[in-house]
């Protein structure tokens, strides 16, 4: 909601992912969040320590709201969970609407629905949350390769 947790995360852990296949070139990737709540704000630093310690930086990452202009610039809009789906459908132009996708959908073994936000959990909450996203965007990663590809 606020792009200070999950979605740097994914962000960081995605372009670290492309850049090791030598692909951070050729996808765009950003994060963004449904509210304004945090403009211009780094990474929660519980966000950052977690991340850090599995290699991802996210401390050179900076909050900001979705913008009318990302739905014409990404081919993929992946949400954490259903609220922020429903919001960001909410403000989807129709043509745009067919590119909103959880981030979930692309687990290959976790049978999560959703990525839980971990703001208000402990420790095990940002462990878990970097698991499934580390999990999901292997799932990302093979779908972007195949359209790079082509």
């Amino acid at each position: 909601m606020g792009n200070i947790c999950r979605s740097p995360t994914a962000e960081a852990v995605f372009s670290k992912k492309l850049a090791d296949r030598d692909l951070l070139g050729k996808v765009r990737v950003d994060s963004a969040g449904t509210h304004n709540f945090h403009p211009n704000a780094p990474p929660d630093e519980r966000s950052q320590a977690h991340a850090l310690k599995r290699g991802y930086d996210l401390s050179p990452l900076r909050a900001r709201a979705v913008v009318q202009s990302d739905f014409d610039a990404f081919d993929l809009l992946l949400t954490m969970d259903w609220d922020n789906r429903a919001l960001l459908e909410e403000i989807c132009p129709a043509q745009h609407l067919h590119k909103i996708r959880g981030l979930a959908e692309f687990l290959q073994t976790s049978q999560a629905s959703v990525i839980p936000d971990p703001y208000f959990g402990g420790e095990h909450g940002f462990e878990h949350v970097l698991d499934l996203i580390e999990e999901a965007t292997d799932g990302l990663l093979q779908l972007t390769v195949q359209k790079v590809r082509t």
